[in-house]
């Protein structure tokens, strides 16, 4: 996960005390693979039936052994399907790099994967829909007298500023933020970071989701709405940086505070993921059955 990364051996020991106190294990894996199930279900049902594969970066299974598994079954051609709906190099990019190594590592022994990419969904209907329901859920969980003048805070991971002004990352998560603000009837929001990381001295996006809740409640802030935008599952860095640290700073300054989930494996979200490999599959099928990798 730190391969070439300028991440310090204290912020390495801090991200694995997040991951103990969790049982030592992200709910990434599971939930992506709830997804994967979601959308094989849904591609059958729209007559479909076809493979679906899960394949990360960081741990199993791991791209490589996806793309191998895939050859191994026969399958020749996939749809990739980035979790990840805002694009920055490191939400997505990489990603398609790592793709690409893991096939040049095939093509070594004579086979290879052909993968295209589905396009982006930060604006689609459904995904709005989905953060959408889930900010009405957490403004349902404050006091009745609290939820028409508390603020729908935004939060997505922080990344080195460079990186940002090398994408359209803040604009998509401004556009998806004002989406779902809008679709909820709320004109008061703000879209802060979280999970910053790196060297201390390095410019990354702000500000940082404490700041922002310290600053705003001595500003008179009622109360607040967490929506964590920026990702599609409620695994570790959302489970420590809001339920915990964000929580934590809102409970010392006496700041009423819920969040919305992550859209994790919400219908809605999961009907997204089915029209947006249907839209490839209608762009560049070929006459032949595409297995696909999420």
């Amino acid at each position: 996960m730190l391969r070439g990364r300028r991440v310090s051996p204290e912020r390495v020991e801090e991200v694995a005390h997040h991951y103990e106190l969790f049982g030592g294990v992200s709910p990434i894996t599971e939930i992506t693979q709830r997804q994967a199930d979601g959308l094989r279900a849904r591609l059958a049902a729209s007559g479909h039936s076809l493979p679906v594969f899960v394949g990360m970066r960081n741990w199993h299974p791991l791209l490589p052994d996806t793309l191998k598994q895939m050859h191994a079954a026969g399958l020749r051609r996939a749809i990739g399907f980035i979790s990840a709906a805002q694009h920055s190099y490191s939400s997505c990019q990489q990603y398609r790099e790592n793709v690409a190594t893991a096939r040049a590592e095939l093509r070594r022994d004579g086979r290879d994967v052909e993968v295209t990419f589905a396009g982006s969904w930060f604006d689609h209907p459904l995904w709005i829909a989905a953060n959408a329901a889930h900010v009405r859920e957490a403004v349902a969980r404050l006091p009745e007298p609290l939820r028409t003048s508390a603020r729908l805070v935004f939060t997505a991971h922080s990344i080195p500023v460079t990186m940002a002004e090398a994408s359209r990352y803040r604009e998509q998560l401004q556009e998806s933020a004002r989406r779902v603000a809008g679709e909820v009837g709320v004109g008061d929001w703000a879209l802060v970071y979280q999970s910053r990381s790196g060297r201390p001295g390095d410019p990354w996006l702000e500000p940082d989701i404490r700041d922002y809740l310290r600053q705003a409640r001595a500003s008179g802030l009622a109360a607040a709405v967490l929506c964590p935008i920026g990702f599609v599952c409620d695994h570790v860095e959302v489970l420590y940086d809001l339920d915990r640290e964000a929580a934590g700073v809102c409970e010392e300054i006496g700041l009423p505070m819920t969040r919305a989930d992550a859209v994790n494996d919400d219908p809605r979200f999961l009907d997204m993921m089915a029209d947006v490999v249907m839209t490839t599959i209608r762009r560049y099928e070929r006459g032949r059955p595409l297995p696909f990798l999420i």
